[in-house]
């Protein structure tokens, strides 16, 4: 029986995107067991072909590591040494190192190690791989997945995937059409500011549209700050620009808001939140998580993207996307965790007519509601 470890100890966003990579490591195998970081493991039991998750706490990985825990480590090598797997795929993003999971996996005598890396490697790999330039990172995982003998099955497109049915979540989001806006990130140089997003939230009432606004439990204040402000803005009785769902004011001209937005911050599972969006026309997001799963459920979306990492690699992938926001900003590449530039300009200069225009185009460009 061929057993094949893949490790990807980064956020929910980094372990969806290798999910094709999986698939196609699982096709070359008996057995495909994913190892995860904490803030990853919501996600990793969302993906197909994937036999178990296993957690580990690497202290070498995440916006605030753990640190090094011998115990932890040791019982690592010890599950992995006990399960026998026959060969070890490392994921990590562009700028991260596989080489301290690839000494863990050498530990636990696992023969056939690959990974990704720039860094010179020694003995702790067989297969080390190189990253072809201008790649997605979905599509530099796949590469990845191939050097190290893996293939997607026949009639696999590749894309993003979740395994389903999706939970019912009739009971959390309106009746209406709606347009999912979800302001936070896991870095502060990647989120939208609540002044901002409250009143993107209410441009998208003025043009019609019932706003529901997602983020996990640590975003609840946030969340609420975008309701406030988004009730709390005058001129919601016109739009100079819209999406399909405008409602007649009886004896107007113009176009009946929204309701006030609905706010399921901490409210949902990750499970629960793909199918909130995926029952959305589309979605509003920085370059978070959520993006991919948007991605991942098929629904468009249109991306306030802060060009601190490079938006060929981490837009959103194989769905409908507009991408906003300033490419070319003083932040660009800088791979900040904190926005280096007063004001966040990057984004902050994206006027809400423009989101409601970009949410308007990918609706009129096919997308069902």
């Amino acid at each position: 029986m061929s057993r094949v470890l893949a490790a990807r100890l980064d956020s929910d966003g980094d372990v969806l995107l290798t999910g094709p990579a999986l698939r196609a490591l699982a096709a070359s195998a008996d057995r495909l067991d994913l190892l995860v970081a904490p803030a990853g493991r919501a996600a990793a039991e969302l993906l197909p072909a994937v036999a178990e998750v296993l957690v580990f706490d690497a202290p070498w990985s995440g916006y605030a590591p753990a640190p090094v825990d011998p115990r932890a480590v040791h019982a690592l090598v010890g599950t992995l040494a006990a399960r026998r797997y026959d060969r070890a795929v490392i994921f990590t993003s562009f700028h991260q190192s596989p080489l301290p999971m690839a000494l863990l996996a050498r530990l636990a005598g696992i023969g056939f190690l690959a990974a990704t890396s720039v860094d010179y490697p020694g003995s702790l790999l067989d297969v080390r791989h190189r990253r072809p330039a201008g790649l997605h990172e979905v599509e530099a995982a796949l590469d990845l997945a191939r050097a190290a003998g893996g293939a997607l099955p026949d009639g696999d497109d590749g894309r993003l995937a979740l395994r389903g049915p999706p939970p019912p979540v009739d009971h959390l989001v309106p009746a209406a059409p709606y347009v999912v806006l979800h302001p936070g990130a896991s870095v502060p140089a990647r989120s939208l500011g609540p002044a901002h997003a409250g009143a993107i939230a209410a441009a998208l009432r003025a043009a019609g549209w019932a706003v529901v606004v997602t983020g996990g439990p640590a975003e609840t204040g946030l969340a609420a700050a975008v309701r406030d402000r988004a009730t709390g803005l005058g001129g919601l009785g016109t739009a100079a620009h819209g999406g399909l769902h405008r409602t007649p004011v009886p004896g107007g001209d113009g176009v009946r808001p929204g309701p006030p937005p609905a706010v399921l911050a901490g409210r949902t599972s990750l499970a629960e939140l793909a199918a909130v969006l995926a029952g959305a026309a589309c979605v509003v997001v920085g370059n978070t998580g959520p993006a991919h799963l948007a991605a991942a459920v098929g629904t468009p979306v249109v991306s306030l993207f802060s060009p601190v990492v490079p938006a060929e690699r981490w837009a959103p992938y194989g769905t409908a996307t507009v991408l906003l926001g300033d490419q070319d900003a003083a932040c660009r590449d800088t791979r900040a965790r904190e926005c280096p530039t007063p004001g966040h300009p990057c984004l902050t200069a994206v006027p809400p007519e423009s989101v409601v225009a970009a949410v308007g185009s990918l609706v009129r460009a096919g997308v069902a509601v």
